[in-house]
C-alpha cells in the first residue's frame, strides 16, 4: 500500500510528456480517470486506474514531506476542485468552469496536475509519485493529517499574518502583487463562466425554437400552407445550424481558454498559500530572535543555536521560494499563451465550418424564392 511509501530519491520511469488522463468512468457519483505513460525504456506503457480520494492523496502525501529541506517554499501544482456529476447551479458557481461536466476538459486539468507534479525538481523525486503513476495497486486511501499546509481560510490567524511586513522587498513586492493577480484571475474565470454558461442556455433556446417550427408544419395541398411549411422546416434546419455552433463555441471555450483561465487562477492561490507559509516562518523567525535576546546566560547558548537553526531554514526557504516565483511567472507566461492561441485557432475553424454552412442555407433559401 501506498501509505508505506518511503521518502527515497527516485527518478521516475516514465516519459513526462507521454503522461495522459484519456478518459474518466463514472459509477454512480464516483469517478475513476484512467491514467496512461509511456515507460521510458521504450517497452511498453502503464495503465492505471485512480479515483479523486487518490490525486488528493497524492497531493496531501506531498504536502507532509515535513523533512525535505525548503519545502515551505515550493509553489505546489494546484489539485483541480472536486468535479460532481449533475452539479446545480450554486455548485457550478462554486466550482467555476470544471464544474460543468465537461468531462474532456477535467481529464486534461487532472493531466496537467499529474504532469506539474511529476516534472517538479523537488516533488517529483518523491517515491510515490512513481508509484501513482505505475503501480497497478490502488493508493493510500487514508488522509494524510494536515498540517501546516492547511487552506488559508483555515488558519486562524491569517489575517494578522498576512498583513506581517515582510524583511525582504522581493517579497513584499511578490505579496503585494499575487494579492492583486489573485482577485483579478478569480474575476476574469468567473465572467468567463458567464459566458460560457450564457452560450450553453443560448444553444438550448435555439433548440426548442427548431424543435418548435418543425410543429408548424401542415400537411395538405394548399400552396400556401406548402410554402409556409417548407419555410419552417428551413428556419428550423438553420436554427439546429445556429445551435451546433454556440455549443461548440461554449465546448471551445471551456476547452482552451476556460481551463487557462481556471489553470491561472488556481495558481495564484497556491503561491498566495506558498508565501503565506514564508511568512509564518518569518514570524516565527523573529520570535526565536527575541527570545534568544532576552535568554538568560545559563540558556543563552542554546537559544543562540535554536536561532541559527531558525536562520538557516527560513533562507533555504526563501531561496526554493524565489526559484519557484521565477519558475511560475515564466510557465504563467507561457500556459496563458498556450491558452489564447488554442482559443483562437479552435473559434477561427468552428466559424469557418459554420460560415460554409449558413452560405448553404442562404443559397437554398434563394432557390425557394
Amino acid at each position: 500500500m501506498m501509505e508505506e511509501v518511503k521518502e527515497v530519491t527516485s527518478t521516475l520511469s516514465v516519459d513526462i510528456q507521454s503522461i495522459k488522463v484519456t478518459e474518466v468512468v463514472k459509477d454512480g457519483d464516483t469517478l475513476t480517470f484512467l491514467i496512461e505513460s509511456e515507460k521510458l525504456s521504450g517497452t511498453g506503457v502503464y495503465h492505471v486506474d485512480r479515483t479523486y480520494d487518490d490525486f488528493e492523496w497524492l497531493q496531501q502525501h506531498l504536502f507532509s514531506q515535513e523533512e525535505v529541506s525548503g519545502i515551505q517554499g515550493v509553489i505546489f501544482p494546484p489539485l483541480p476542485v472536486k468535479a460532481q456529476v449533475n452539479a446545480s447551479a450554486k455548485v457550478i458557481k462554486q466550482l467555476g468552469i470544471l464544474g460543468l461536466g465537461e468531462w474532456q476538459a477535467y481529464c486534461k486539468a487532472m493531466e496537467t496536475f499529474v504532469r506539474q507534479i511529476a516534472a517538479h525538481s523537488i516533488l517529483g523525486k518523491n517515491n510515490a509519485v512513481e508509484i501513482f503513476l505505475t503501480s497497478s495497486d490502488p493508493p493510500g486511501r487514508q488522509r494524510v493529517r494536515k498540517n501546516i499546509f492547511n487552506r488559508l481560510s483555515q488558519a486562524m490567524e491569517g489575517m494578522r499574518k498576512e498583513g506581517y511586513k515582510d524583511v525582504d522587498e522581493f517579497f513584499q513586492t511578490e505579496r503585494d502583487h499575487n494579492l492583486v493577480f489573485t482577485g483579478c484571475a478569480k474575476t476574469a474565470a468567473e465572467r468567463f463562466l458567464d459566458v460560457v454558461q450564457t452560450e450553453q442556455k443560448i444553444a438550448v433556446a435555439c433548440g426548442h425554437f427548431s424543435t418548435a417550427l418543425r410543429l408548424c408544419v401542415e400537411q395538405g395541398e394548399d400552396p400556401d400552407k406548402l410554402d409556409f411549411s417548407k419555410v419552417c422546416v428551413k428556419l428550423s434546419e438553420v436554427f439546429d445550424s445556429i445551435q451546433k455552433n454556440v455549443t461548440s463555441v461554449a465546448e471551445n471555450n471551456v476547452s482552451t481558454l476556460g481551463l487557462g483561465l481556471d489553470l491561472e487562477s488556481r495558481y495564484q492561490e497556491a503561491e498566495k498559500e506558498m508565501l503565506y507559509r514564508r511568512t509564518c516562518k518569518l514570524v516565527e523567525l523573529e520570535t526565536t530572535r527575541r527570545n534568544a535576546e532576552k535568554a538568560k546566560p545559563v540558556k543563552k547558548a542554546a537559544m543562540e543555536e535554536v536561532k541559527k537553526a531558525a536562520e538557516t531554514e527560513f533562507d533555504h526557504i526563501s531561496g526554493v521560494a524565489k526559484e519557484e516565483i521565477a519558475r511560475l511567472q515564466a510557465a504563467r507566461v507561457k500556459m496563458l499563451q498556450q491558452a489564447l492561441v488554442q482559443w483562437c485557432e479552435k473559434q477561427l475553424l468552428t466559424a469557418k465550418e459554420s460560415a460554409d454552412q449558413f452560405n448553404q442555407h442562404l443559397q437554398a433559401f434563394r432557390g425557394m424564392a
